[in-house]
């Protein structure tokens, strides 16, 4: 495999095996449904769950969470696990819906590249858009699955323009449909000289390939039709001239994408992009952090937790901080060094994620995604070494756009709320600020739809029936700067201070106005957007 980097060393076999990669695509485009296939490929499951299916059957693997089952959309990035040939694949299912874009950020920073899945007959839509950018900051190699080329799709160069044009990559087709709709029958792999053939009777079944020698290998003409023949030759000739040809160090660099035809549901086109991101995709890849980036191939062990998911089991109260390993052997009951509370702290249940199965992890290597059940020590953006005192940074966690205030039904189950809030906020499913005049907390978000999902689950897992009202502020800031000063803003405009969960005080605002105003009144204040999860 090649390596972004020429002069590192080689890693180990174990680790060099290793690819950790999140999908990313807007919602519908048929992203819980790819995930399926590779759980499928990779003999995790027996028979992928439709997404569409009726009743049992529908229970897809990655979407454990009520709220994902009842309305088939998926809410919560899930981390699995699973071999391909000699690969491990580690593969990040992230939430497409833009509610929830928020941990689909955080979790890019958790991988080494993307699949990008985007539906044949919308091509780039604003979600994909968005997503693609934050890959873009961190340029994470990128390739790109073409979906539903079974249903009516959109002229193949149409689709590769406006991937050029929209997101500025360029894009080296490594298959090529023929026909498309009701007509499409399969795919020309460009890469190895091979026509693949898809089975529409069986969804499951592996597709039929039939090795050809080059275009004018007379087999094409007996396996398919004339009409389609000819066109599909045309438009081969074209993109061999127009398009660039695939260059595994411009895809490691970010500049180039290639991109597979398929369909996901009937099982079309997925192995062909599995062997891709094994061919073509990244060895785990150093972090970023402080005071020096951590690399794969270090002998000692370092992490990084990028999500925490409570509840995951509703029969007990556990939480679990899903951990990047960025570095060293992992071995179950490690004592390691909890970096923000210079605590060790024993790994003792680690565990390794199949969709909602899970399993102790007695190893884990570089490049590996764990779970540690905790009780909330762990937090977004904590680092566990083997002692040495460096920090995984780059983590964000973005100004809430969407403010209400939140009240228990039962005015004696404050206290309970309280609880079940502070957990949500560590979870990183809301921010929670509690205003310094008042009672009662404001919860933020960036999605409407959180809102609901943050009162399904306040009652489904802590009984507390609650209803979130309309807030008289419509943003919050971070302050940021000396303490003197931060205390000089706090002490004149008590009415629009609150803290967070970790006690950091943020600035309420109703308009613009009143950011304009600190920021001319206190120039040595910065009113910050972001923040990193961190101490």
């Amino acid at each position: 495999m090649l390596d972004t980097n020429t002069n590192r060393p080689e890693l180990p076999p174990e680790i060099a095996r290793r690819r950790t990669f999140a999908i990313i695509s807007h919602p519908d485009a048929g992203k819980t449904t790819l995930t399926e296939k590779f759980l499928l490929y990779g003999g995790a499951i027996q028979m992928a769950g439709q997404v569409r299916a009726k009743g049992e059957a529908r229970r897809t693997r990655s979407d454990f969470m009520k709220m994902e089952q009842d309305r088939g959309i998926s809410v919560s990035a899930s981390a699995m696990s699973f071999d391909f040939g000699k690969y491990r694949f580690n593969l990040v299912d992230t939430p497409g819906h833009s509610d929830f874009s928020e941990d689909t950020y955080r979790t890019l920073t958790a991988v080494d590249a993307a699949v990008m899945v985007i539906d044949g007959a919308k091509g780039v839509e604003s979600q994909t858009q968005k997503l693609f950018e934050v890959c873009r900051l961190r340029d994470l190699p990128i390739l790109t699955f073409c979906n539903k080329m079974d249903r009516e799709s959109r002229d193949t160069f149409d689709i590769i323009d406006e991937i050029q044009e929209n997101l500025a990559i360029d894009v080296s087709p490594a298959s090529w449909p023929i026909g498309m709709g009701r007509d499409f029958m399969g795919t020309y792999d460009l890469l190895n000289d091979r026509l693949e053939l898809m089975d529409r009777a069986d969804r499951n079944v592996v597709a039929e390939t039939i090795e050809i020698n080059g275009l004018d290998d007379p087999k094409l003409a007996e396996h398919v039709p004339e009409h389609l023949l000819e066109k599909f030759l045309e438009e081969v000739e074209m993109a061999k001239e127009l398009l660039p040809t695939l260059d595994p160090q411009s895809v490691l660099e970010g500049h180039m994408t290639p991109i597979w035809f398929g369909s996901a549901i009937n099982s079309f086109g997925v192995q062909e992009l599995m062997q891709g991101i094994a061919n073509y995709g990244p060895e785990p890849q150093p972090q970023q952090a402080d005071p020096r980036a951590i690399a794969p191939e270090e002998k000692k062990v370092a992490g990084f937790v990028f999500k925490v998911q409570a509840n995951m089991d509703p029969k007990h109260r556990d939480r679990v901080a899903f951990m990047r390993l960025a570095s060293g052997h992992f071995k179950r009951g490690m004592k390691l060094t909890h970096v923000r509370s210079k605590k060790p702290m024993a790994v003792s249940n680690p565990v390794l994620f199949l969709a909602s199965d899970r399993e102790l992890a007695e190893e884990a290597w570089a490049g590996d995604i764990i779970g540690i059940p905790n009780h909330g020590q762990l937090r977004i953006g904590d680092t566990l070494t083997e002692g040495e005192m460096i920090r995984a940074t780059g983590i964000p966690s973005f100004a809430p756009e969407l403010l209400q205030t939140v009240r228990a039904g039962d005015p004696m189950k404050a206290k309970h709320l309280e609880k079940a809030l502070m957990q949500f906020a560590e979870e990183g499913a809301a921010k929670v600020f509690k205003p310094n005049i008042g009672s009662g907390f404001i919860v933020g978000v960036v999605g409407a739809l959180q809102f609901e999902v943050l009162a399904s689950r306040i009652e489904l897992e802590y009984g507390l029936p609650v209803r979130f009202e309309q807030s008289q502020f419509t943003s919050a800031r971070w302050i940021i700067g000396d303490k003197d000063e931060v205390e000089k803003l706090v002490n004149a405009n008590k009415q629009h201070i609150a803290h967070d969960n970790d006690g950091d005080p943020v600035f309420l605002t109703r308009l613009q106005w009143d950011i304009d105003r600190v920021e001319r009144d206190y120039p040595d204040l910065k009113l910050s957007a972001t923040k990193e999860m961190m101490v």
